[in-house]
């Protein structure tokens, strides 16, 4: 009898495995608000890291988290590091290409607790009003540790409240 709970176990362990092989090897995040604010507002406060702690959905998760900016001072080639406690963990942000009042995409590197390398891309899109729709979104690769843990927890549901976080302190900082 206990050689068929092992047996039976070990199957489904080795299900497990294979499922999770066969997940996509990408991943992409994507949330949207809309703002009213022109869009030349919202892209001031993206394509400046120093407006970063003022809409950042992690930034009250550790008020000491410790903080560096250096490259340019905005745009492509500014760069954000940091370096908290679990809940923030460290890693770096660097702006690589921007088209003004329209998209700006950074390099995200993430060092603790995990190491991931991602792109984030924020798009401005103009609308009615004075109004701008802000879609922030986040994708890279899935490696196979990220499939396994996929399986239990999507990365959507991991980092989406968090944009919608992020997205409702953009909006009332551009909104002022």
């Amino acid at each position: 009898m206990v050689r068929k709970i092992l047996f039976g176990l070990l199957m489904a362990l080795v299900l497990l495995l294979f499922f999770a092989a066969t997940r996509p090897d990408t991943f992409r995040v994507e949330r949207s608000t809309t703002v009213k604010a022109e869009p030349a507002k919202v892209y001031a406060l993206l394509n400046d890291f120093h407006f970063f702690p003022s809409w950042s959905p992690w930034q009250k998760l550790d008020p000491a988290m410790q903080t560096t900016h250096s490259g340019a001072p905005s745009g492509p080639g500014a760069v954000y590091a940091w370096t908290g406690n679990d809940a923030v963990g460290s890693g770096r942000m660097e702006i690589l290409q921007t088209i003004p009042n329209t998209s700006v995409a950074l390099k995200l590197d993430f060092l603790k607790p995990f190491e991931a390398h991602n792109t984030t891309l924020y798009t401005l899109t103009p609308g009615n009003d004075g109004m701008t729709n802000v879609t922030w979104a986040m994708f890279g690769a899935s490696p196979y540790i990220a499939k396994l843990m996929g399986i239990f927890v999507s990365m959507d549901s991991m980092i989406g409240k968090d944009f919608e976080r992020g997205l409702a302190n953009l909006k009332a900082v551009a909104e002022k």
